[in-house]
C-alpha cells in the first residue's frame, strides 16, 4: 500500500494538530462512519508513536503511517489524502492498485 499525501492536506494536520517537525500522525481504523472500501468502518486520524509501521509517507517534517495491522481495511488500495479547499478538510481517496 502506497500513501499519498497533498501538501496542503499535509498543512491542514500541521495546523489543525499543531504539529511540529518530527512529529507522527497515524490513520486507523475506526468502526463506523463510510468508507468506499469497507462497509461499516472508516479511517480516524490521531497524533501518536507508531508500534509497527505497514505504510507511510513524510512531508514537511511530519510522518503520516498506518499501522501494519489496519492495513487489511485499504483492500488492495493506495490512500490520497488531499484538500478539499471549499470544505476546508481532507478528503480520503482509495486507489486501486
Amino acid at each position: 500500500m502506497e500513501m499519498i499525501i497533498d501538501d496542503k492536506a499535509a498543512n491542514w494536520y500541521i495546523e489543525e494538530l499543531q504539529l511540529q517537525k518530527g512529529d507522527m500522525v497515524q490513520f486507523f481504523v475506526r468502526y463506523g462512519g463510510c468508507s468506499n472500501v469497507q462497509k461499516g468502518f472508516s479511517l480516524g486520524v490521531a497524533k501518536q508513536q507508531p508500534e509497527e509501521i505497514g505504510a507511510s509517507a513524510e512531508l514537511n517534517g511530519i510522518t503520516f503511517f498506518v499501522e501494519n495491522r489496519d492495513l487489511w481495511y485499504f483492500d488492495n488500495h493506495n490512500l490520497r489524502v488531499e484538500l478539499d479547499e471549499e470544505g476546508n478538510e481532507p478528503t480520503f481517496t482509495y486507489i486501486e492498485q
